[in-house]
């Protein structure tokens, strides 16, 4: 790599960027909170499921079984949910949306409709069993909300705006990874927390689970790689790795490969060790890997087992939704295993990890064309960058590459065990995956590795630019990028603002 991708551009000091990335954290909290107030609720995500749950939570009670929904969240669910995500206009009288609820003025008459359509609300949640990390933590935020005399609907906006603390630090987080595995590039310093700031991905516009996963594997992966390059590794840094590998599978199952990776990343340190003699100084750390890990995991696995019947808790919400598991010798019937059914999978999975899945009036809120650039840069640049870390090259020093592979087959394990679980069920009737379109295709579930992604993105970038000897032109393709990607957005999205259910029209 050029000197110019290292080195920083004269005047640049270690000041001056901390002052960028404070204000990438800021820019990256104004774009989850301007589209955020955008979205009406209840978005086709499961955001009603989510939001119960928040709420549940938010008073000390972690849901034991198959159970409603609480009055206190179908209180908010019926007057303020929008029907624009699953319906289209001319389904109604006009061709028009009914004004919402809360427009509407109150009377005794109006009073009884709200009440039944409250009973009719309160329906099992199909997501009980999922990890307390997010609902916990939002839970604390609903009641800080309450404290400070939020209420009606802009209380249920407060619980997206944590979102935007959420999303500032993982801008942060960004930053770090970036300086731990590229000290001295000032471009993937930057680049990877502006990336992380302007990714036009809707879950952080909404109230769910998966917002949590970039964030503390991320930490996971800082503190991983760190390990992994120490000559002993110290008791602390293997604390903090266990207790951000924890709060990974706490705060979503889906991330269960990125903690099978990091695994054998941890056994592949302890092979190493032991050829170089330095096995024993290692273990206290290593079992605190181990231990800070492993005890969370396994209470809460426990508490799973005995009141959803297994330990991940997915046999109640298989029997929710209708699924069922296929025989073994049905598995290599399933459309993955051909060339289009391949591409379908993958295409689909790579434009929902960019964009989210939201629907709108019924339709996807994507763009194909959109779709197939961001698929094109992205296998494109992650190629570059496998590349520029094979065996062959010594584009990168050593420790990079190993922080980068493992970065890679973070989110390689990600699609694998989508592709995995599109195999083994059978949908039936079930509105997604369906029979008909037998994919999990949802990105969100694989935003665990988003900063592995993006840290493999750039350097793809970094390197594809680097015969070009100038300072300037990686940051202006960056901001070209960015551009598109937020202009591209607002277009997607232009739609949603006018709403009269959103934050705006309150």
């Amino acid at each position: 790599m050029n000197a110019s991708a290292t080195n920083p551009p004269a005047g640049f000091s270690e000041s001056q960027e901390r002052k960028w990335v404070w204000l990438l954290c800021l820019l990256a909290a104004i774009h989850v909170l301007v589209f955020s107030a955008a979205f009406p609720f209840f978005n086709d995500v499961d955001e009603d499921a989510h939001f119960d749950l928040v709420v549940k939570y938010s008073h000390g009670h972690a849901p034991s079984g198959v159970e409603p929904v609480s009055i206190e969240s179908a209180r908010y669910m019926v007057p303020y949910a929008s029907r624009e995500y699953l319906w289209t206009p001319d389904q109604f009288p006009g061709g028009k949306f009914p004004p919402p609820k809360w427009t509407q003025p109150t009377n005794e008459a109006g009073q009884k409709l709200l009440g039944y359509e409250v009973k009719c609300r309160m329906g099992t949640n199909h997501e009980n069993s999922q990890p307390p990390l997010y609902y916990a933590l939002a839970g604390l935020w609903w009641q800080l909300g309450k404290a400070c005399g939020v209420h009606g609907g802009s209380l249920l906006y407060w619980i997206r705006l944590l979102n935007m603390l959420l999303a500032a630090a993982l801008a942060w987080l960004g930053n770090l990874a970036a300086r731990t595995i590229f000290p001295k590039n000032y471009f993937l310093r930057l680049g990877v927390p502006a990336l992380l700031a302007f990714i036009p991905q809707t879950t952080f516009y909404s109230i769910e689970n998966d917002v949590l996963s970039p964030l503390c594997f991320g930490a996971a992966f800082i503190c991983l790689v760190r390990l992994l390059r120490a000559d002993v590794p110290d008791v602390r840094l293997g604390t903090m790795a266990g207790l951000m590998l924890a709060a990974t599978y706490l705060a979503k199952i889906s991330n269960l490969p990125l903690l099978v990776v990091s695994a054998v990343a941890v056994l592949c340190k302890i092979w190493r060790l032991a050829k170089a003699g330095k096995l024993r100084p290692s273990l206290p750390a290593l079992a605190l890997v181990v231990l800070s890990a492993g005890l969370p995991i396994s209470a809460w696995r426990v508490w799973t087992k005995y009141n959803f019947g297994d330990c991940t808790g997915s046999g109640l919400k298989m029997r929710l939704l209708g699924w069922s598991y296929k025989p073994f010798g049905e598995w290599w019937n399933h459309p993955i295993f051909t060339l289009h059914g391949f591409w379908t999978f993958i295409s689909k999975l790579m434009a929902t990890f960019w964009q989210g899945e939201f629907l709108w009036h019924c339709r996807p809120l994507a763009s194909s064309g959109v779709d197939v650039i961001y698929l094109v840069l992205s296998v494109s640049f992650v190629g570059v960058a496998l590349f520029a870390i094979s065996p062959r090259s010594a584009v990168a020093l050593k420790s990079q590459h190993q922080a980068l592979w493992f970065g890679f087959w973070s989110f390689a394990a990600s699609v694998a065990f989508l592709g995995f679980l599109s195999i083994i069920y059978d949908f039936h009737d079930c509105f997604y995956p369906s029979r008909e379109h037998p994919y999990f295709v949802s990105g969100r579930l694989m935003l665990g590795a988003l900063i592995p992604f993006s840290l493999l993105f750039l350097h793809g970038l970094d390197c594809a630019l680097s015969p070009i000897k100038n300072n300037w032109i990686r940051p202006l393709t960056l901001a070209v990028m960015i551009l598109f990607m937020l202009v591209s957005e607002i277009t997607i999205d232009w739609p949603v603002f006018f709403s009269e259910y959103n934050w705006f029209h309150m």
